[in-house]
């Protein structure tokens, strides 16, 4: 389809709206499409990296979340490949179909559409309610998997704080950064849209402010409304942990004691 509008001079400017990113945003639209893609680019490539080597992924009580729980040690289980895939798998298929990341990774890398108001690339969408993207619906069931995982990476943060050999507790850089993994992993967790229904969404009408699921459901919406910031910070800080244990592992970095 082809319209005309003014331009700045007596002329006419054509637009071809069907033409792929035609818009008449005037702004840098593509800046976070193109950052999203970029970002979980970097994520995805450190993670798989870090999935495929297998090794240098504890240091005394220090666990990568990446590895966590170790599946060889906790179930006593010999895999022929690294650990990490199967446990990379539950919060992968969670992450995977979140409504956010949903929305990201279908602009920035389907390009359907890369940005309101800015047409994208000419395909037939039949939704999700069809093949493959129906698959997206159990969503609300790999949040079970997520809550399970977040109990595993609490237990690794408590444990951090106590090394092995050791009776007293020891506060050190990893301990915090393994604190921090899991409380950001918490929140972006406790922030889902699933979880959200889960404690009140189901209710038609709620009781008022002295009603304990309506206060449950007011502070899971407060954490839903930053559910992008969480997202984002979530994931490159668990990618940062496994960093920081590897690296430490492999003495390259020296953990500092605190206190």
């Amino acid at each position: 389809m082809v319209s005309s509008r003014p331009h700045m001079g007596n002329g006419l400017v054509q637009i071809r709206r069907n033409a792929f990113a035609a818009t008449e945003r005037k702004d840098a639209w593509w800046v976070a499409p193109a950052a999203t893609a970029i970002g979980l680019t970097i994520a995805g490539a450190y993670m798989g990296w870090a999935a495929l080597q297998g090794g240098a992924y504890e240091w005394g009580s220090y666990l990568s979340p990446l590895y966590s729980p170790d599946i060889k040690k906790a179930f006593a289980i010999n895999v022929p490949f690294s650990g990490a895939f199967l446990i990379l798998a539950g919060p992968l298929s969670f992450r995977a179909t979140c409504y956010y990341y949903r929305k990201a990774y279908y602009r920035a890398f389907f390009i359907s559409p890369p940005a309101c108001a800015v047409t994208g690339v000419p395909r037939n969408y039949g939704g999700e309610a069809k093949w493959p993207l129906i698959i997206q619906n159990i969503h609300r069931y790999t949040l079970y998997v997520a809550l399970f995982f977040i109990c595993c990476l609490t237990y690794d943060a408590i444990a951090a704080f106590v090394p092995s050999g050791e009776k007293d507790y020891i506060v050190g850089v990893g301990t915090l950064v393994l604190v921090i993994n899991a409380s950001l992993l918490g929140v972006y967790t406790f922030s889902c849209h699933s979880f959200r229904h889960l404690v009140g969404g189901r209710r038609d009408r709620f009781g008022g402010d002295g009603d304990v699921t309506y206060t449950l459901w007011r502070g899971v919406s407060w954490l839903n409304a930053r559910h992008m910031l969480w997202a984002w910070l979530s994931l490159f800080w668990v990618a940062f942990s496994d960093l920081y244990v590897r690296m430490v592992a492999m003495g390259i970095w020296h953990d500092v004691k605190i206190f």
